[in-house]
């Protein structure tokens, strides 16, 4: 499962005074994303964290093609690019109702040990389910 995809209705909170959304709402759909790609693959945020390890983001890189705007179903589609030993990183597009495509991004995680604060190889749960992509 390389990619997943899933939907979210953009909230009126999310919007500026012409009704468009805020650039910085962007990040928040696509951490929806990767926690959503994250979960279908069985692995969840939560039980990482548990067993020690936080996925900061260290990179984040978005190119605004349209804008989105108030009610719109967007459909984000995250996709696995690739995993090294500590870093893993995805693309992300987000497509309107009509299916324009409006934003794509790339981001780059790094698995952290909590106790630490040091980069770490990930769980071998973890390592298993990346290895299968």
């Amino acid at each position: 499962m390389k990619e997943h995809e899933f939907n979210v209705r953009v909230r009126y909170s999310e919007t500026d005074q012409m009704g468009v959304v805020y650039h910085g709402n962007y990040a928040q759909y696509f951490e929806m994303g990767r926690v959503e790609w994250l979960r279908n693959l069985g692995i969840s945020y939560k039980w990482m964290e548990e067993n020690g390890i936080m996925l900061p983001v260290v990179s984040l890189n978005i190119n605004y093609k349209k804008p989105a705007r108030y009610d719109d179903l967007l459909t984000v589609k995250t996709i696995f690019k690739s995993q090294t030993s500590v870093k893993i990183e995805f693309d992300y597009e987000i497509y309107n109702e009509n299916k324009e495509l409006l934003t794509i991004a790339s981001s780059i995680l790094v698995f952290v040990d909590m106790k630490t604060s040091r980069p770490t190889l990930p769980p071998v749960y973890v390592n298993e389910k990346l290895s299968k992509m």
